[in-house]
């Protein structure tokens, strides 16, 4: 089990929602790599501050997203309380990703030039077709940005900055 107080624990995912009354959550894992889910045994629930370790019982799909059942979270009402919370684990146990490749983890936080900073990657969607990065603009509101390499020209995770090069009126949507 994990030590939720160690400084090595890294976001591998969120929890979206509770799914059905005996507990179960669905979520978001940040990777692409198929299986990514099913490696996961245990892992660190992190909310506002609040954090349980907890070790996955089951695990299944619905609609493509994994539905974790966690030990010792047994109810809608246990459940509900982790409702956008982050799934930790040991930094040895996150998925590495191939040459040119860029995990969720490292996108999310990163803050896109283009030329002048637009925003903040918030999220990655990734279902199937083209990725797409959830980005919170500086001047507000939210928009997608391809994650394809026409568009984003300069990735340096290492410093949290994605150049970016928008087809004409996307900033303006």
């Amino acid at each position: 089990m994990p030590d939720e107080n160690a400084e090595n624990l890294v976001a591998v995912g969120k929890i979206l929602r509770e799914r059905g009354r005996i507990g179960e959550l669905t979520a978001e894992i940040y990777s692409s790599q198929p299986g990514r889910a099913e490696k996961l045994k245990d892992v660190v629930l992190s909310l506002a501050g609040l954090k349980r370790p907890v070790q996955v019982e089951r695990l299944w799909y619905h609609s493509g997203r994994p539905v974790f059942k966690f030990v010792g979270i047994d109810s809608i009402s246990d459940a509900q309380i982790w409702r956008g919370a982050d799934l930790l684990a040991p930094e040895s146990e996150r998925a590495r990703p191939e040459q040119g490749e860029y995990s969720h983890a490292d996108l999310i936080g990163c803050e896109i030039w283009a030329p002048q900073p637009l925003g903040t990657v918030r999220g990655v969607d990734d279902y199937g077709g083209q990725t797409l990065l959830r980005v919170e603009k500086t001047a507000g509101g939210e928009m997608l940005i391809p994650f394809a390499n026409a568009i984003c020209r300069e990735i340096d995770v290492a410093r949290k900055v994605i150049r970016a090069e928008l087809p004409e009126g996307l900033a303006d949507l």
